[in-house]
């Protein structure tokens, strides 16, 4: 009585039993015992040279114009011109160059830094209050005019900031505003893109449901708006703080049309009236002091960045996943 032979009978019945469209898992192993590395999945993707060396380029030129301004801010004056720009000179001079930078002309640097922040504390912290409200109202409530509003808003943000610097020159030289702060507090209160981003946030964001609960608990608009809606649109009211920070910190021509006293100078423009020294005549060039300047300037966003980037990111990702 012969034995049938049942080498590789079952290994044949078994694949013919499983479906033809069964999943492969990522790392399965083939009949050769061999690790197939083709088999990927979403959690196991396949590496990407290409967008591997994209995100090389784009992190280098992210962060070789800070190398740069580090490393010259290292330098003396005559160490910048006789070196190399991304590589230290012999002598490392930057808290001389901080000291110099603070007291030099009597401190300005320091009253166009208390400037800066004024603006940026009246303008962009105003700026980001009227968004919040102004998202939430029109997210949450219905009214006669909405969807005017929603093309006026629209079509504000197309507008360039540049396009409107005139027509408000001349609006507020009339009013006698201008060499004044509030020439440059004023126009920073309005942000279009704020508003719109606060609008599509806060309609996301905060349940119809919950607020109509709360009213049908005895809550009062105000109420609701503070205890309930606020913490929910935190978040995208950093998202937006931040971005009006940003274009407030770095606000360069609205001051520069709107400002003549050097007193109310913000920083931008005081760096750049340093910069200028070297080319009017018998003028101190402070081109060292212009870049440890420049490098104290961009401090303060990156310390509020690092601290707000939780808030920041949450922002910018809430509603890309719909449930």
């Amino acid at each position: 009585m012969t034995t049938p032979i049942t080498t590789g009978v079952t290994d044949s019945r078994a694949s013919a039993a499983a479906p033809p469209d069964a999943p492969k898992t990522a790392g399965a192993r083939t009949s050769f015992g061999r690790r197939d590395s083709r088999l990927r999945s979403p959690s196991n993707p396949r590496p990407s040279v290409s967008l591997t060396l994209l995100a090389g380029l784009v992190l280098v030129y992210t962060l070789l114009p800070l190398a740069w301004l580090f490393i010259n801010a290292t330098k003396d004056q005559q160490g910048l011109l006789d070196s190399f720009g991304l590589w230290f000179s012999d002598d490392f001079d930057l808290w001389s160059n901080v000291s110099r930078t603070l007291s030099y002309q009597d401190g300005v640097f320091v009253r166009w830094l208390l400037n800066t922040l004024l603006y940026v504390v009246a303008g962009a912290g105003g700026a980001t209050v009227l968004a919040v409200l102004g998202g939430y109202a029109l997210a949450k409530y219905d009214f006669p005019g909405r969807r005017a509003v929603f093309a006026v808003v629209i079509g504000a943000v197309a507008v360039p900031g540049t396009a409107l610097a005139v027509p408000t020159f001349l609006m507020f030289s009339n009013m006698g505003l201008t060499n004044t702060p509030w020439a440059v507090i004023i126009p920073s209160l309005i942000s279009p893109f704020g508003l719109y981003l606060m609008w599509v946030f806060a309609a996301e964001a905060v349940p119809t449901e919950l607020l109509e609960a709360a009213r049908i608990d005895g809550s009062g608009e105000l109420r609701t708006f503070f205890r309930i809606a606020l913490p929910l649109l935190m978040p995208g009211t950093v998202t937006v703080l931040l971005f009006s920070m940003v274009a407030t910190w770095n606000n360069y021509f609205l001051p520069l049309i709107m400002i003549k006293d050097p007193d109310w100078y913000p920083l931008t423009l005081g760096l750049n009236a340093w910069n200028a020294q070297a080319q009017t005549a018998g003028g101190d060039a402070v081109f060292d002091l212009v870049i440890t300047g420049s490098l104290l300037t961009i401090l303060p966003i990156v310390v509020v960045f690092l601290l707000l980037q939780r808030f920041w990111q949450s922002g910018l990702a809430a509603g890309s996943v719909k449930e």
